[in-house]
């Protein structure tokens, strides 16, 4: 059986460091059957990996949270054994504590449950002083015992900064994070070790672009990439360096896997898992629909070795400069 990760999410939440992303509920990704989802969810959860990543805005994730807490309990399975890290993304507007006990009084119901394990509150325009003010409120509910953990999405380093300046107590900043997108070891990991915060991160595998599926293959279309992730992922390997130079990655890494006999998936997930200040990498999953789970978990079993860092870093150095180019982590949202 294989060994599943923890890391530690504040003073009192252990968490599976692979976690099951849910955007993929949302559309783009192809139609959910709520049903077939759900038993999918259960299946994780008996796997081992029993952390899930959604938001207030990707359709009917909390919903399916809801659902998928009603069937445990009916198994007599404790509650606490599942951890589920929803987002908080309000439109651009005046925060006031109704406004805020509004939202997450919603998500709740939505839940199924009387306490959040974790919010991560993202913002879309830093001018905007209203980010403070609902970190400030969303404090004063974790205070309160409705959520253990306040935490962020895409926000940047020197925001964070203003956060700790003004006493705020961040658990996490959810970023993307790959061997392609490197932005947060350059100032926010380091930040996040001195302040006890921990990276999740999203993108490590590219949507599924750091596969063996595209291995050897000619360039794909945009018709070709048949879902959000896809198109999305790819447009960063454009910037990154181009086709080549990631079918220069995929062989090395693709030979690093055969060295371990691992796939590539499991390199990726690795590289990112040891990378300092990383508490879990977000693995989309699209439920009922494709599953990988045994897969994923191959990665807690791997160790690289200073050859295979090597050799992944003889590649990568013949990118881009992505911070150069996009700024820091979450800019590219603003």
């Amino acid at each position: 059986m294989v060994f599943v990760e923890t890391f530690q999410l504040g003073s009192d939440l252990k968490a599976c460091r692979i976690l099951n992303g849910m955007w993929q509920v949302a559309g783009g990704h192809g139609y959910i059957n709520r049903d077939l989802a759900v038993s999918d969810m259960i299946k994780y959860h008996d796997s081992g990996l029993t952390s899930w990543d959604l938001a207030d805005i990707y359709g009917p994730a909390e919903d399916f949270i809801g659902e998928f807490r009603t069937r445990l309990s009916e198994r007599g399975k404790d509650l606490k054994e599942s951890q589920a890290f929803t987002k908080w993304v309000p439109e651009p507007r005046k925060i006031t504590v109704s406004l805020v006990e509004q939202s997450i009084n919603q998500s709740l119901k939505r839940m199924k449950t009387d306490k959040m394990d974790l919010v991560q509150f993202h913002w879309w325009e830093y001018s905007d002083m209203g980010w403070l003010d609902a970190l400030m409120h969303l404090s004063e509910l974790r205070d309160k015992g409705k959520i253990r953990n306040v935490g962020l999405t895409n926000f940047d380093t020197a925001h964070m900064q203003d956060m700790a300046d003004a006493g705020l107590r961040i658990a996490s900043n959810q970023v993307q994070y790959s061997i392609i997108d490197q932005r947060p070891a350059v100032k926010m990991a380091e930040f996040c070790r001195k302040h006890n915060s921990v990276l999740l991160t999203y993108g490590t595998l590219c949507g599924g672009l750091l596969s063996e599926r595209y291995l050897g293959k000619p360039e794909p279309s945009i018709m070709e990439l048949d879902t959000q992730s896809l198109r999305k992922y790819k447009k960063m390997i454009d910037g990154w360096g181009g086709w080549n130079l990631f079918q220069q990655l995929l062989s090395t890494l693709k030979e690093i896997a055969d060295k371990h006999q691992v796939g590539i998936p499991n390199v990726a997930t690795r590289f990112i898992l040891d990378r300092p200040a990383v508490g879990g990498v977000i693995v989309g999953a699209r439920l009922g629909i494709a599953e990988h789970r045994q897969e994923n978990m191959r990665a807690f079993g791997l160790c690289l070795d200073s050859e295979d860092y090597d050799r992944i870093q003889q590649v990568t150095a013949k990118s881009r400069d992505l911070y150069k180019m996009i700024g820091d982590c979450g800019d590219e949202y603003r």
